[in-house]
């Protein structure tokens, strides 16, 4: 993937999910991707009503933008963003990145940040071929775990010269273990940033009981 740009473009990475929570797998993904990828900003953006978790309990999406804005507040690169949020739902990434790329500065180039194994998956999303005309994808494998683009393009021809693979170290992180953990009292200190921990502690998220309500304004 070529790294030249015009003077003033900016290279924006888009890193979407449910964040319920964000963990350091979350951001070590983000950085990862920043540096291979030589990304001027990497936003964040916590899904609204993810399609794919319809049914699903989510934890009120003011208290995973509060976590994500915790997590990330140190690095100057990092960004949150609302847009997914802000917007009527089902939430579709190819929709998301349209309305950035209506939003953004004439230039922006965009990249979209997935797992290796999302990727894998991305035929069968909302017009995947569309989303891969409006920016381009950088999956985020692991050691051992490198996704075979050709095959994926037999299926998904979009994704010739649309997708890099970059690798980063292999963190086995969840969401879903982070939730059972809290849930059966055990400990979650290094899973998430201590900021987070903290926050999740003070406001009884992921008890058996249920997510809580959303915090005061």
């Amino acid at each position: 993937m070529s790294e030249l740009r015009a003077p003033g473009v900016q290279r924006v990475g888009l890193l979407g999910g449910t964040f319920d929570p964000i963990h350091w797998g979350h951001l070590i993904m983000a950085e990862e991707a920043r540096q291979q990828a030589r990304l001027d900003r990497v936003l964040f953006l916590p899904a609204g009503e993810p399609p794919h978790k319809v049914g699903q309990a989510i934890t009120p999406i003011a208290h995973r933008l509060q976590m994500v804005q915790l997590a990330i507040a140190s690095h100057p690169a990092f960004a949150l963003s609302r847009l997914d949020v802000d917007r009527p739902g089902p939430h579709y990434s190819v929709d998301m990145v349209r309305l950035f790329l209506k939003q953004a500065p004439a230039g922006t180039e965009v990249f979209f940040l997935v797992g290796a194994d999302s990727l894998e998956d991305m035929p069968t999303w909302k017009d995947p071929a569309g989303l891969l005309d409006l920016c381009r994808v950088l999956a985020m494998s692991r050691p051992g775990h490198e996704p075979d683009l050709e095959r994926l393009a037999q299926v998904l021809p979009a994704v010739r010269g649309r997708v890099q693979v970059l690798q980063m170290p292999l963190i086995g992180i969840s969401g879903t273990d982070i939730r059972r953990r809290v849930r059966e009292g055990r400990s979650i200190r290094y899973l998430v940033p201590e900021e987070v921990r903290q926050y999740i502690l003070a406001h009884g998220l992921y008890r058996a009981q249920g997510p809580a309500e959303g915090p005061s304004p």
